[in-house]
């Protein structure tokens, strides 16, 4: 399913993982690997894995990420992807299941 994603969807999810990974405030380890990983698996160019890693440094802004734009056909691997993110330290804090819930609203509302 992720070769299915043009190069702008793949950023896209990208910003949305690495938000993900900011949800708590810190990023772990484990998530800086799953974070690396996927941009393995999206096979991102150099200038997209330099978007990543500032994203990685610095979170998203809030305006940045907009739900509605993620493609209906998407959406599922996107929840996906972030539901995998949250749980790649193996604790989900609160914040995280909180944003999870909210984007999956949004998506489906």
């Amino acid at each position: 399913m992720l070769d299915s994603l043009d190069k702008e969807e793949r950023l896209r999810l990208m910003k949305f993982i690495c938000s993900f990974a900011w949800a708590d405030l810190e990023v772990q380890d484990e998530e800086r690997s799953f974070v690396h990983d996927m941009v393995e698996r999206l096979n991102l160019g150099e200038a997209e894995r330099a978007l990543v890693n500032e994203w990685m440094e610095v979170p998203p802004r809030a305006e940045e990420l907009d739900p509605s734009e993620i493609p209906v056909a998407h959406r599922q691997l996107f929840l996906d992807a972030a539901r995998a993110m949250i749980v790649a330290d193996g604790r989900v804090d609160h914040d995280e299941a909180e944003n999870l819930v909210l984007l999956e609203q949004l998506m489906r509302g």
